[in-house]
């Protein structure tokens, strides 16, 4: 298991975070208090996915939870392009963060998913083959049913 602040999907959250930090005090009080930290919140909240999926041994709910947020945020910082709120540049720099973001989180669904299926075929393959081996065993021991 990684550090958490050592992963590049946390690193490029964190930076996410850190812009729209930036960008908050310009935005109408009526919308700060509101929509923005709304905003701030969900990411916060997908920085705390991140943390526990890569601390946890079955990574995919956190993932998806995490992967839900990003979609949120993204929803919400374009609702503040279109009340006039932040500009379309940084509403783009938002844009290529959340992309960034959803690439990375994607694929380590991916390989999570690939990971849990492959441990769980190899414990079923392992179960296959003892099953058959006490099959064969009972076979040897117990004789055919007599037929009339």
């Amino acid at each position: 298991m990684a550090i958490y602040d050592n992963l590049e999907v946390f690193k490029a959250t964190y930076d996410l975070l850190l812009f729209v930090f930036q960008f908050t005090p310009n935005v109408k009080r009526d919308y700060r208090y509101t929509l923005a930290e709304k905003v701030k919140d969900n990411i916060i909240e997908l920085c705390l996915c991140i943390y526990r999926a890569n601390a946890a041994k079955d990574r995919v709910p956190d993932i998806r939870q995490a992967r839900e947020r990003l979609v949120t945020v993204k929803l919400m910082c374009r609702m503040l392009t279109d009340l006039k709120q932040i500009s379309v540049r940084q509403f783009a720099v938002v844009c290529t963060h959340t992309e960034s973001i959803s690439k990375q989180l994607q694929a380590w669904q991916k390989y999570s998913e690939r990971q849990r299926s492959d441990s769980g075929s190899a414990a079923a393959g392992t179960r296959s083959r003892s099953s058959k081996a006490t099959s064969a065993a009972l076979a040897s021991v117990v004789p055919p049913a007599a037929t009339d």
